[in-house]
């Protein structure tokens, strides 16, 4: 974002608070309150995501996950 460049407030979302019952291997993420802010189409990604984590597939779990974390570090993604 340039310097004084204005950001419309529609930009912004509020995100559900953080001890709400989102959470991935036991952990609230910020990712799945966002999900979850976006109700149309958190359900959609939502959906997604579990099919390609745990639906039929030539990779085992524990492989799909490390694909996962090679390509967020690629991406230089702390998530």
């Amino acid at each position: 974002m340039a310097d004084g460049e204005i950001v419309p407030d529609d930009a912004w979302i509020e995100l559900p608070p953080a001890n709400a019952d989102l959470r991935y291997h036991g952990v609230d993420t910020n990712m799945s309150r966002l999900i979850a802010a976006h109700p149309r189409i958190g359900e959609r990604f939502g959906a997604l995501f579990l099919e390609t984590m745990f639906g039929e597939g030539v990779l085992a779990y524990e492989e799909r996950e490390l694909v996962a974390g090679v390509t967020a570090a690629a991406q230089d993604c702390v998530y």
